[in-house]
């Protein structure tokens, strides 16, 4: 589901009663109004992207305002051919088309201007920097030999984290926002684990929110980057998941020998228990627990029962939902989770492992997929840096 986020949670009377177009930020004497704000912070809520969505708004906001200054006076000026097709391609990764996309935002409070706006800053930075650094990068020999080395996945790296997940539905929404905010600002194990014990949904509440060493590609593709620009100690922005808000606190971070693990399909099993976490629920599912041993014994513990109170099958891991694919890297298969909930916290979700399918290797990237590779990957490097440099150079301030 593309929007999981309840439409109330990003409001407050306060700011009801504001200017919606006053100014809260200056770059280089453009403007960003409140409003603009509010509508990329929306938007970045129903994207679930992670973070806290008002400070990441702020953020690209005046990113763009510097990309599209730069880009303007350089003489780039985005087509508007280019910009509708850029807002098809973004549509498409959620299987829409750009009206649908236009349509399904406006629902949820966001205008077409601002999804457009949204669209054409990242589109005219992509193009912009491919038309200002492409031609200084030469790819060689010897680039392309340690390219193979870096994808050959001969190591990986796991790391040690703390979690806490807050349903949506257990109380004011935010009211858990402002909470997991200031849980985000802790530097230490100790507050993050009495903030667990108190607030957290998991299994893991009762250990401070400690969880085992976990593979970072067994982690949702989302939280890989956030979890990696962790230092030991330092706790994640608050991340959105389907009806709830997680924090992870990372804890240690080491690599090993093993290769890197990939799979190509996850199969598990879902059984819903009304109630949620309560002790009925919750002791429902310790029986279930204690008579299975295989996602098939599930059938017999659903017979009698609607179709829809059991759903099993095999997924590929980007198409699992980041909560339940963050439970199912805790698992083996035959055991069970109780860690996810559903109908704003009023369903228990029974989560059991059925099997995971590796990947298995393919051919090894030629020499154009591998020049390719190391073009995108440095052109990302200059643009990164020259966009630094922009934000070095500008006068920017902020109001409010």
């Amino acid at each position: 589901m593309l929007f999981a986020i309840a439409a109330g949670t990003f409001s407050g009377a306060a700011q009801a009663q504001q200017n919606p177009f006053e100014a809260v930020i200056k770059v280089n004497d453009l403007a960003i109004t409140r409003y603009e704000v509010a509508q990329r912070a929306r938007m970045l809520q129903l994207f679930r992207a992670p973070g806290n969505p008002q400070k990441l708004a702020r953020e690209q906001l005046i990113e763009d305002r510097l990309k599209l200054d730069a880009a303007t006076n350089a003489g780039f000026v985005l087509e508007d051919e280019q910009l509708m097709a850029g807002m098809e391609e973004f549509a498409s990764r959620a299987n829409l088309s750009a009206e649908e996309m236009v349509t399904s935002l406006g629902q949820a409070g966001v205008d077409e201007s601002s999804f457009r706006d949204f669209v054409r800053a990242g589109m005219t930075w992509r193009e912009f920097s491919r038309a200002r650094f492409a031609p200084q990068i030469n790819v060689d020999e010897d680039d392309i030999a340690r390219a193979r080395l870096s994808i050959g996945n001969q190591t990986s790296v796991r790391v040690l984290l703390s979690e806490i997940i807050m349903p949506l539905g257990n109380g004011d929404p935010q009211a858990i926002q402002d909470r997991a905010n200031q849980i985000s600002q802790y530097t230490t194990e100790a507050e993050f684990a009495a903030a667990a014990r108190r607030y957290s949904a998991t299994e893991s509440a009762g250990r401070g929110g400690r969880m085992e060493w976990v593979a970072i590609n067994d982690l949702p593709e989302g939280l890989r980057p956030v979890v990696l620009g962790l230092a030991p100690g330092e706790v994640s922005d608050p991340l959105p998941l389907q009806g709830a808000i997680a924090l992870f606190q990372l804890r240690d971070i080491e690599e090993t020998d093993q290769p890197a693990r990939e799979y190509e399909e996850i199969e598990y099993a879902a059984y819903y228990i009304d109630g949620g976490r309560t002790e009925q629920a919750l002791a429902r599912a310790a029986r279930i627990d204690a008579d299975t041993d295989t996602c098939d014994d599930l059938y017999g513990i659903a017979h009698g029962q609607p179709e829809q109170v059991l759903e099993r099958g095999s997924k590929a891991p980007s198409e699992i939902p980041d909560d339940i694919r963050l439970a199912l890297t805790k698992l083996d298969p035959g055991e069970i989770s109780t860690a996810v909930t559903r109908s704003g916290g009023q369903t228990l979700v029974l989560l059991m492992l059925c099997s995971r399918t590796p990947k298995t290797d393919g051919e090894a990237p030629g020499v154009e997929q591998l020049t390719n590779f190391i073009q995108s990957r440095r052109l990302d490097s200059y643009a990164s840096a020259y966009l630094e440099e922009l934000r070095a150079e500008a006068r920017i301030v902020e109001l409010e």
